[in-house]
């Protein structure tokens, strides 16, 4: 097969030599075809009749066969689409275009027919897969820490300065305080998250400076235009701590990424639409999913057995804005901000949290609650421990109404909990003594109601950001008997060879378990760290099957965290002792608009500019709202083609060669859940009733 260094910036001209030098049979046949429909006939008698006409090669060509002149209602932008690849193909082939196709849509199909040709595509082996992963450093690697010191001491002379013109406030310095005082003061302050959240970097000059004014006069110009359009700069000392102000001692680009907005971002926001179709709430009408909620922004819903809570108190901010966030929707219309003190809860909140408990507690299926915001840690440790004071209050009244349900019409009972946090990345300082006794408070009077599963479900980008806060923020969480999941986001940058698995094996060895590994939704303002699907399935088929676990070793693992004694230990023991280089928990998936993840799908299609059109079937692994029975399949066009994702990489300093395969990714299959990411059975049966839902 050709190089993909090579035939990525082939030109228009150069292609089409190289396509009918390549297939001169597939030109004469669309010269001999009178027309697209004759064609698309042809040509499926050609791969009938090919010798390899059972592979998968083969089948993937089918169906861009059978979809064309198809119609479909594609679900994110909510149009309806002509799928015509085989007839744009023909009048090619024939140099007749009427609507022009670009290079990476004749790349697609060159790739597609080579795959015909050649079935035995190589898949990189062990050792190739764990030389990627040594390419990536982690926070913990002591040149990296030294770096790291000489950047917060550089911060801290920064807001030494800064500080000297405050006269008012908790931060202060006092009067003829020493310069080496008042260093030793700040010094301190860095460890008090407060601290932190109050200094945060409110403006893109504030970024600059405490970057070492190492951003670029395009780059600051940009982050001048998006906070005109009104995207909020927040970003706290420590994670700008993290970054390398030189971006030559090591790579940081899937962090900075978060921090510095793409041109697609800043161009879009104002007519940002919402993907998760189901947080389109208004009172007394059913959401996308079906279930019918209390208000438009305290409870989201998509799933039976679970409902999201964001509260309505400081835990509707995060420690800093995620450039590829999925709820900037709700920054947009600001329902989520930074505007930390009118975040505070309000008198009337502890009121109308008991309202809230009762949607949970008057719920036949509802058995798992996510606080998240914003970020559920953002929240004080008061807030928060009145917050899960509440749940279980709520969750020993619907226990105990269960008693007078005869069996077959009980409720489900609470059985897990989770908290939705960023900050053991952004600002680990957060996990205070104060905040693991609330936990364990928590965890102790809860295992005896019935909860059983008690996390935080955190969100750690790259090895980068395991830091020796943040490994200390972890150990702490552990030590209160809380498990800690990852979320990964898999961004162009975070999708490198290699990457995610070694990610996963360093979070692995701190006692932490991966969760998900999430495609990018795929709307324009994240097109520049929009990475296709195909890529998320050859992590997982090439990279992430070195972690695999077998049932009597997921049997094994889930034990460690049922036991919950030493859990850091626990998990790196069992790594050694059954040499596995990480632990693959995760499921790669894509969060469908309005109904759910899935990564089951079938690429059915080609958009002119060579981006691939997929049809999804949904996760068949857990239950859903009985809307999906109504439901065809979902049909999602991808932002970007696989040939324009190859040479972002190359220009981030990747060797296209090293992803030759994932032109084969053409279907996907969701993965089954981790065991220990299952509900508990319950000792009674539940009835099948739905409340709170309509169709």
């Amino acid at each position: 097969m050709k190089k993909q260094t090579d035939i990525l910036v082939f030109t228009g001209e150069q292609l089409k030599r190289l396509f009918l030098r390549r297939f001169p049979e597939l030109a004469a046949m669309a010269v001999e075809s009178g027309d697209a429909g004759s064609f698309r006939n042809n040509l499926e008698r050609y791969i009938s009749e090919h010798p390899n006409h059972r592979s998968k090669a083969a089948d993937s060509l089918k169906r861009l066969i059978r979809n064309d002149r198809k119609t479909v209602f594609e679900l994110s932008t909510e149009q309806h689409i002509e799928i015509q690849t085989i007839s744009f193909f023909w009048e090619w082939l024939r140099q007749e275009e009427k609507k022009t196709v670009n290079t990476d849509f004749i790349l697609e199909l060159y790739h597609q027919f080579e795959l015909l040709d050649h079935q035995g595509i190589t898949k990189p082996s062990a050792k190739k897969t764990a030389n990627w992963m040594k390419k990536w450093n982690s926070g913990l690697s002591p040149r990296i820490v030294q770096i790291r010191e000489d950047n917060k001491e550089r911060i801290i002379r920064l807001l030494m300065a800064r500080i000297e013109n405050r006269h008012s406030g908790k931060y202060v310095f006092p009067a003829e305080s020493s310069y080496m005082a008042k260093y030793n003061m700040v010094e301190k302050w860095w460890d008090d998250y407060h601290f932190h959240l109050a200094m945060a970097a409110r403006k893109p000059s504030e970024v600059n400076m405490m970057l070492n004014n190492s951003l670029s006069e395009e780059t600051m110009a940009l982050l001048k235009e998006a906070r005109r359009k009104g995207i909020p700069t927040f970003a706290t000392p420590y994670y700008l701590s993290l970054l390398d102000t030189t971006q030559t001692k090591y790579n940081d680009l899937a962090i900075r990424s978060y921090v510095i907005y793409s041109r697609e971002l800043v161009d879009t926001f104002g007519d940002i639409v919402a993907w998760e179709r189901e947080d389109q709430v208004q009172p007394g009408t059913p959401n996308a999913a079906g279930w019918l909620l209390p208000n438009s922004h305290n409870i989201h819903r998509r799933y039976p057995d679970v409902a999201i809570l964001i509260p309505d108190s400081v835990g509707r901010a995060c420690g800093g804005l995620c450039a590829s966030c999925q709820r900037m929707y709700d920054f947009q219309n600001k329902r989520l901000n930074f505007e930390l003190e009118e975040l505070k809860p309000q008198e009337t909140w502890d009121k109308k949290l008991r309202s809230l408990m009762k949607y949970y507690e008057e719920d036949t299926q509802l058995r798992d609650i996510l606080i998240t915001g914003g970020d559920a840690l953002m929240s004080q440790n008061k807030t928060l421990s009145g917050l899960l004071d509440a749940v279980y209050k709520m969750a020993l009244r619907k226990q105990k109404a269960n008693k007078d349900r005869p069996d077959g019409e009980k409720f489900a009972e609470m059985q897990r909990i989770r908290l939705g946090s960023r900050l053991l990345a952004y600002l680990p300082m957060r996990v205070d003594d104060e905040l693991v006794e609330v936990l364990k408070a928590f965890k102790k009077k809860a295992s005896k109601i019935g909860f059983k599963q008690f996390i935080i479900q955190t969100h750690f980008q790259s090895p980068l950001e395991i830091t020796l806060e943040a490994k200390r923020a972890i150990k702490k969480i552990l030590s209160s008997g809380w498990s800690v999941t990852n979320q990964l986001v898999f961004t162009v940058a975070a999708s490198r060879r290699g990457h995610t698995a070694q990610l996963r094996r360093k979070l692995n060895k701190l006692g932490v378990i991966c969760y998900y590994t999430f495609s990018v939704k795929g709307f324009n303002e994240n097109y520049a760290v929009f990475a296709p699907n195909c890529r998320s399935i050859q992590e997982q088929e090439e990279e992430k099957i070195m972690g695999q676990l077998g049932p009597e070793l997921e049997e094994g693992l889930c034990e460690i965290f049922e036991k919950g004694d030493n859990i850091y230990k626990g998990v790196k023991a069992f790594m050694k002792e059954n040499n596995l280089p990480f632990l693959a928990t995760d499921r790669n998936v894509l969060n469908l608009p309005g109904i759910g993840k899935s990564m089951t799908y079938e690429m059915i299609g080609l958009t002119p500019d060579g981006r691939r059109i997929l049809s999804f079937d949904h996760d068949r692994n857990r239950m859903h709202s009985p809307v999906i029975d109504n439901m065809d399949n979902v049909y999602i066009v991808e932002n970007k083609s696989v040939a324009a994702y190859l040479r972002q990489l190359k220009d981030i300093g990747e060797n296209p060669n090293d992803y030759a395969t994932i032109w084969q990714y053409t279907t996907g299959k969701t993965e089954p859940r981790f065991r220990m990411f299952e509900y508990p059975g319950y000792d009674f049966d539940i009835t099948s009733e739905l409340t709170n839902f309509r169709m």
